[in-house]
């Protein structure tokens, strides 16, 4: 496998100098070690990695690991691996409304975190690759009470991740709908230029947009404001054509 830029978010300095050593080993580079949620967030602006391993039990941070992983999603995609001593069904159906790749309780286990963390990239990068077939579809047809429903690709307002589902709007429904699977792997059905990836969580149709302010972004016929992540907001304007003044 090809070395993978890691980020550690683990406040316990012998546990992280533990996972440093295994995966240099394994021959991986390693980021940065953040102890909390703003060492975090900094670590991946300054450096963004391929994949972050992070403690879901941060001591003296504003966030616990779950928090921490929504925050560094906001500013960048990528993999997202649980190391924990925390078993508690509660904590990990709330770790799981992230889309984690894997979850692994501690005392970790060398061999089988190298493993996961190459099962973990792998996963990701097949996600991302579109398929033959969804490339230009006009319409898809989607898994709906038991059956499949047809739906025009150009009536997508959005995709919102929501848990385990994705809520999918359309321009001339009032309702979404609500599909068992990730974003990432619903998002190769919508590989034309006109959708665009702006979090982790959304992926919008720009040719139904027809708002933006500082913060938030409209859509046609779709009252509810979308909010822009700062991180995003530079990318997405140079998807438009703005008018400027002087």
């Amino acid at each position: 496998m090809n070395s993978l830029k890691i980020l550690i978010v683990e406040d316990e300095t012998i546990t992280a100098m533990d996972l440093s050593e295994t995966l240099q080993e394994a021959g991986h580079q390693i980021t940065t070690i953040a102890r909390n949620l703003d060492q975090a967030v900094k670590a991946v602006k300054s450096h963004p990695p391929d994949l972050a391993l992070i403690d879901i039990e941060l001591k003296d941070s504003t966030g616990d690991g779950i928090a921490t992983a929504r925050e560094l999603l906001e500013y960048h995609r990528m993999p997202i691996i649980y190391l924990t001593a925390n078993s508690e069904p509660k904590t990990f159906q709330l770790a799981k409304e992230t889309l984690p790749a894997a979850y692994l309780l501690k005392p970790f286990r060398q061999e089988e975190l190298k493993l996961q963390i190459e099962l973990a990239y792998y996963q990701y990068q097949y996600n991302l690759a579109p398929t033959v077939e969804a490339v230009g579809s006009d319409y898809l047809y989607l898994p709906v009470d038991k059956g499949y429903e047809k739906i025009a690709t150009d009536d997508m307002l959005y995709l919102k991740a929501d848990g385990s589902y994705v809520k999918l709007f359309l321009a001339s429904k009032m309702l979404p709908y609500h599909i068992s699977t990730n974003l990432s792997h619903l998002a190769q059905y919508f590989s034309t230029p006109n959708f665009y990836r702006l979090s982790r969580s959304l992926l919008i149709n720009l040719d139904h947009m027809e708002r933006l302010e500082s913060n938030y972004l409209f859509m046609v016929n779709h009252k509810t404001p979308i909010q822009i992540p700062t991180a995003s907001r530079k990318e997405l304007m140079k998807k438009l054509t703005v008018v400027r003044t002087k």
